[in-house]
């Protein structure tokens, strides 16, 4: 299918919208009350700092909402403030914040069911609203919700369709896609759909594999029981890895991909020579500035003497997960969890510890002076950091910061 000319076509459909309805105003000042916060306003105003007792808060300089987060929930409250007697879907979450998700619901916005791993569009009704979210929808997703004659409301972000236009380069070159990413995330899902071959790769590590195959071959069936599922259809390591260009989800950790992307233009100046190995290579700046300016700011704020390290964001939300990543790989005690509900009586919290489910640590604030290092992931809200912060100020300082 020729995805370039599918969107040019939807593009000009005057069902589809990639811009607001002219709301701003209004839905400004909704989102305003909504999500910021003063408490944060000042932590930031006091060069990201601020001591309670024997608490101190230290704030990574860059984190939360991002742009093309706050553009895309701005875009949803719009729509539903547009069309407020129709149907509304979103063929997702729209970011992945449950309290973001949950206000939604309750302007009445549908999500699209899932059942058994699969998306039920059955519910859709022709010339229903649908939203599509900031990590965007798979050309099969768009073409389907045209053909019923949809409204079209698409709120992915920019960086995001920046990757699809690498990879639709790809593909013009014949040139199989590895995409450093999580082959079930949304965003990557949407990404290979924009692809002719393409391969998603986990890890460094899993890319190693990918290249040791490159160049020495190996145990076909092996590769294909490790990556069957991160494919295309018909995907054949022995003749689709020649040609390849690297894209990625935009929200992975930005060393990792730079590591993935230098990794691949060896091993093809390795196995083809330097006159031919560039022609076998392709790759394109596509990591988001947003992603890149919290994981720098983490990197800086993990550098202090902090006795523990609070992340904040959904559980699903893989830049958060990567926030986390760099704390624990500084061997700071880190607690991931998406609401101030989790910090519980008793000096209890309930969190999710990288690659684990939930549980449960007692006594996770230490006795005497405490520095914790806060950070929270691109689709957090600030008023979600502040009911965290307060919590814990609660839990160790008798007076509570207004």
């Amino acid at each position: 299918m020729d995805t370039k000319a599918f969107k040019r076509s939807l593009h000009k459909s005057e069902n589809y919208h990639r811009k607001g309805f002219g709301h701003e105003a209004e839905v400004s000042e909704t989102l305003k009350s909504e999500y910021q916060s003063s408490l944060i306003t000042k932590i930031r105003n006091n060069n990201y700092r601020l001591q309670q007792g024997d608490v101190t808060i230290c704030l990574a300089e860059a984190f939360g909402f991002c742009w093309g987060v706050e553009r895309s929930v701005a875009m949803a409250y719009e729509t539903r403030q547009h069309f407020p007697n129709q149907q509304i879907w979103i063929t997702n979450e729209i970011i992945h914040n449950p309290s973001v998700n949950q206000h939604l619901r309750e302007m009445e916005v549908g999500f699209i069911p899932v059942e058994y791993g699969e998306k039920d569009f059955s519910v859709v009704g022709n010339g229903d609203v649908v939203i599509l979210p900031a990590f965007g929808a798979s050309v099969s997703e768009m073409r389907l919700l045209n053909d019923k004659g949809c409204t079209i409301v698409d709120t992915t972000c920019p960086w995001v369709s920046k990757v699809w236009s690498s990879v639709e380069k790809h593909k013009k070159r014949r040139y199989t896609s590895i995409i450093h990413g999580k082959y079930h995330h949304e965003e990557t899902v949407a990404t290979s759909s924009f692809a002719d071959k393409y391969l998603v790769v986990l890890n460094l590590e899993e890319a190693e594999y990918v290249a040791d195959y490159i160049l020495h071959g190996g145990d076909k069936e092996e590769f294909m029981s490790k990556f069957g599922e991160a494919s295309s259809a018909g995907f054949d390591p022995d003749k689709d890895l020649d040609y390849v260009g690297v894209a990625n989800q935009t929200t992975m950790l930005k060393s990792e991909t730079e590591q993935i992307g230098k990794l691949f233009e060896r091993t093809m100046l390795k196995k083809y020579g330097p006159t031919k190995g560039n022609n076998h290579f392709m790759s394109f700046n596509t990591i988001c500035d947003a992603t890149q300016e919290r994981q720098d700011a983490m990197f800086d704020l993990v550098k202090e003497d902090l006795s523990l390290m609070v992340v904040i964001g959904g559980f699903n939300s893989s830049n958060t997960t990567h926030l986390q990543e760099i704390a624990i790989k500084r061997g700071i005690p880190s607690y991931h969890i998406d609401s101030a509900e989790r910090i519980g009586l008793g000096n209890r919290i309930e969190h999710k510890p990288l690659g684990k489910d939930l549980e449960v640590s007692e006594n996770w604030l230490p006795e005497g002076s405490t520095v914790i290092g806060v950070t929270s992931g691109a689709s957090t809200p600030d008023r979600v950091v502040e009911e965290a912060i307060e919590k814990i100020f609660e839990l160790k300082a008798p007076a509570v910061v207004g």
